[in-house]
């Protein structure tokens, strides 16, 4: 056999290799519906097709997510993104109805990508905003981490051998980027971390960087100060989880 042919087959059975852990997904898109008195509002989510509990797992936890997002309506039952849409309009043609000179249009974007995926581990990053009136609309970001082995979404607390070890090296780490000394409350330059210990973002995932950290707007600081993101590399955070990664 020729050696460049010989080559070339190599090449593409170790990318064959190094692919057949990925899942397989479609791009699903909603969106509300159109006219002068609706909302706006803009859906772009991947869908997991293979047949699995994991796939099933994962598209339940983008529908949930969407819903807690969208669902405006406490008396009605919302089992659907549509119903979530459906939802969300609704209450904002109620509002537009009582108050016609001061209701505002109302939208709401969403997006969700694959973070990060491997054999065990699969995370994704959703990224919402929504305005409902008011100075300002609100995003956030939000992870959900899959372990693929166990076939099932996991608890943040979940992702590590040793939580408290990584909770203290994140600290060390947070202070150093935002300039807070090591030696004096964690609030002492105007953080707002409840009870003046840190404690780990409520989003917190896999990324290609390494273990991410987001605290959203509201969650740690003011809404002027946007975003505080902290991103730990595998080398560093890899002793401390229960998937480590090699990179």
């Amino acid at each position: 056999m020729n050696k460049s042919i010989y080559l070339l087959l190599l090449l593409l059975l170790s990318l064959g290799c190094e692919n057949d852990h990925k899942l397989t997904f479609e791009t699903q898109q909603l969106e509300g519906e159109s006219c002068d008195d609706c909302p706006e509002v803009q859906i772009s989510l991947p869908k997991a097709l293979d047949e699995t509990i994991l796939a099933e797992a994962i598209n339940t936890a983008l529908e949930e997510e969407v819903i807690a997002i969208l669902a405006w309506d406490e008396d009605k039952e919302i089992e659907t993104m549509e119903d979530a849409i459906n939802s969300f309009s609704g209450s904002f043609k109620e509002l537009k109805n009582k108050f016609p000179d001061e209701t505002v249009g109302w939208e709401a974007k969403i997006n969700c990508d694959v973070a990060f995926e491997n054999k065990s581990i699969l995370t994704l990053v959703m990224n919402a905003y929504t305005f409902t009136g008011g100075a300002h609309g609100y995003s956030a970001v939000t992870f959900l981490n899959f372990d693929k082995i166990k076939g099932q979404e996991t608890e943040q607390w979940e992702l590590f051998d040793d939580e408290e070890g990584f909770v203290n090296y994140a600290e060390t780490k947070f202070r150093i980027q935002e300039d807070v000394p090591q030696d004096t409350n964690i609030n002492g330059t105007g953080f707002m971390f409840e009870g003046d210990h840190f404690h780990l973002s409520e989003n917190l995932g896999y990324t290609q960087d390494g273990i991410q950290l987001i605290y959203n707007q509201y969650e740690i600081a003011s809404y002027a100060d946007g975003p505080k993101i902290l991103t730990i590399p595998f080398a560093e955070a890899n002793k401390y989880l229960k998937r480590p990664v090699k990179k």
